[in-house]
């Protein structure tokens, strides 16, 4: 009876131990390949917007705000750091630590409640990723055996980049790079032991620890870590007690850390279709933007638009909350985009007109209808009819009549194509449309690639709708001596496995640059003593053409340096025409302005004075001086004419 007893006792040890562990086992084969998310970890990663100048711009990310960093790039002392506070014997436990499992079960007794995790590194990084917070047995069993798994798949170093990588920080940091960036704008191995410390005391308690809000409470987190590793004689005491005497610099940023919002929702916009996980692939995106020439762009446009509101007077039927610009600077001969600005205020609207906003273009359209002519033959010289005419034409099967007539109301009879142009004259702008002919005027705008131009006579007074970018890139022609560069925004993005996407400017010539300098001689007039003399600097030559629509509803100037063309708008979001006075002289112009003179002090090296090509002929006429080509021939009865190769008069 006894030895039917004792066995009968055994089979029940026996059950005890092998139904568990059979139980433990079918749990752990089946647990399958549910580890892999780890083993093959791609996690959402913050993808990263540059300057040329490789100066951030802007965090772009979906939910989590992390940045990647390899083993390898962190620093040893961290590790220890987080190994001292968090898993001493990481490198020699199987991914669970028995013993310290049990010193918190007798803890836990002995309080009556749970007082003491056991969980390990490994333990912690499979319940942050691979398993629900929900507390039940099964869970942590399952938390264990992914555990023990994750080990055998993976390597100690592998398991810590992972779990440096994905643990949470507080303040929405994901990954210590990103919290030791965020924190304190430092990279990994620039911190010091106490900024260590206070990185890899934050997993306990991110909310709490977090030293943007509670930072007495973080330093005092931050000392027990650096006590813990001087208890086990990872520090030596110099070490130990300059760590607790350091009170680092904390920094509350924002996530995205955005310096140019409308460059970065121009960005998405223009590769979110191309790059779907844009979001969050942990690109590097390096724009041509310079960041120094897109703060001076936008307060070139804040300065315009607070001096069009300070001229408002109570008469006036005036919103200025309506009032909206737009700035757009291109490198010309590259075709980078240096600055681009869509809006007055991105917090008031977000809303890229810079890139988006089709206006139509006024005046500012006339240098090309005049390139037209000068490639014709035409010369600055030629004489043009300044006088009105009428027009009729069918519209519905009606008769219709167009008088069209100056801004100035009054007409010069006839007027040399220069001061046509340089006076913005509407008359003999229509009239040498209307003799060249519409049709071919619109053949040849179709070299600048041109399309959906109005087929009558609207055309001469810029009733073709224009982006502001499509404006720049249309007066790179002029700038570039011929050339059209399409501007670019991106030059290469970079995907965080280091292979790289490069972008190029296409370009063409659309005509000569002896040509394009007889335009430019023009707009050089217009800066200095037409129509756009308040968009003059200093010390730098600048062309231009103002540009203003009917009622005002529109306002411009483009314009360009040696180097750089540049294109402002403003206008109300609505359409309804700004105040009568409000024109691209008066709103425009200053804002150009504003900016070319906080560029040449940016960059005092940039070029100042415009070349003369080869094959510009300089003559004197009427008393003045004119430049003339062999298409655009010098008048037959002038007689002092003399070639001119690359000299400035």
């Amino acid at each position: 009876m006894k030895r039917l007893l004792g066995g009968f006792f055994w089979t029940l040890v026996w059950l005890g131990i092998l139904v568990p562990a059979g139980m433990i086992l079918f749990f752990y084969n089946q647990l399958g390949n549910q580890t892999q998310a780890l083993v093959e970890y791609k996690p959402q990663l913050t993808t990263r917007i540059y300057d040329r100048n490789n100066v951030l711009i802007a965090n772009v990310f979906a939910e989590e705000h992390r940045l990647l960093v390899r083993y390898d790039a962190i620093p040893p002392r961290l590790i220890e750091a987080l190994l001292a506070i968090e898993d001493t014997t990481f490198f020699e436990h199987p991914g669970v630590n028995i013993d310290a499992i049990f010193r918190a079960l007798l803890k836990d007794v002995k309080a009556g409640k749970m007082v003491e995790g056991a969980s390990t590194l490994t333990q912690q990084l499979v319940k942050n990723t691979l398993l629900t917070r929900e507390k039940k047995l099964s869970r942590k069993l399952k938390e264990v055996l992914f555990a023990f798994k994750l080990e055998r798949e993976l390597s100690k170093e592998e398991i810590l980049e992972r779990y440096l990588n994905e643990v949470y920080l507080g303040h929405g940091y994901y990954g210590i790079k990103t919290a030791a960036e965020g924190y304190f704008r430092k990279a990994l191995d620039g911190l010091s032991l106490k900024e260590m410390a206070m990185l890899v005391g934050l997993p306990k308690a991110p909310s709490y620890y977090a030293p943007t809000k509670n930072y007495e409470l973080s330093l005092g987190r931050a000392n027990r870590v650096i006590a813990r590793m001087f208890d086990l004689g990872w520090i030596d005491e110099k070490d130990y007690e300059a760590a607790l005497r350091e009170r680092p610099d904390v920094f509350d940023d924002t996530l995205t850390l955005n310096q140019a919002p409308y460059v970065v929702d121009e960005v998405l916009r223009q590769f979110g279709g191309q790059f779907e996980d844009l979001r969050t692939g942990g690109y590097e995106i390096h724009t041509t933007i310079d960041l120094q020439l897109q703060s001076a762009a936008r307060e070139a446009l804040k300065f315009a638009y607070e001096r069009a509101i300070d001229r408002a007077s109570e008469a006036d039927v005036f919103d200025p909350l309506k009032l909206n610009g737009a700035l757009v600077s291109v490198e010309a001969r590259s075709g980078d985009i240096l600055a681009l600005v869509g809006g007055v205020d991105y917090r008031r609207s977000s809303y890229n007109r810079a890139t988006q906003g089709l206006r139509q273009s006024g005046s500012a359209f006339k240098p090309f209808l005049y390139q037209v002519a000068l490639d014709m033959g035409y010369s600055p010289a030629t004489q043009l009819f300044d006088v009105a005419r009428t027009y009729t034409y069918k519209k519905e099967g009606e008769t219709q009549t167009w008088q069209p007539k100056n801004y100035e109301k009054d007409y010069e009879g006839v007027m040399s194509l220069r001061e046509a142009l340089v006076h913005s004259r509407n008359l003999a702008t229509i009239n040498l449309v209307s003799d060249i002919g519409l049709s071919g005027i619109i053949e040849e705008l179709a070299r600048f690639g041109m399309k959906g131009l109005p087929e009558n006579l609207s055309l001469a007074l810029g009733s073709f709708s224009l982006s502001p970018l499509d404006m720049a890139k249309y007066y790179s022609v002029f700038a570039n001596g011929g050339m059209l560069v399409e501007p670019v925004l991106v030059r290469s993005i970079v995907n965080h496995y280091g292979s790289a996407m490069t972008y190029e400017s296409a370009e063409r010539y659309v005509t000569t640059p002896e040509q394009t300098y007889l335009m430019t001689s023009i707009l050089r007039d217009v800066v200095l003593r037409g129509t756009g003399k308040s968009a003059n600097v200093v010390g730098v030559e600048l062309a231009g053409k103002t540009g203003t629509t009917n009622n005002a509803v529109d306002a411009w100037f483009a314009g360009y340096s040696p180097e750089v063309q540049t294109v402002v708008w403003f206008g109300n979001d609505d359409n309804t025409p700004m105040r009568s006075r409000e024109t691209g002289g008066r709103v425009a112009a200053p804002a150009f302005a504003h900016y070319y003179q906080k560029f040449i002090t940016l960059y005092p090296q940039t070029k100042r004075r415009f070349d003369v090509p080869e094959g510009v002929i300089r003559s004197r006429l009427g008393g003045r001086e004119e430049f003339f080509t062999e298409r655009s021939k010098p008048p037959v009865q002038t007689q002092e004419t003399e070639n001119t190769q690359g000299l400035i008069f």
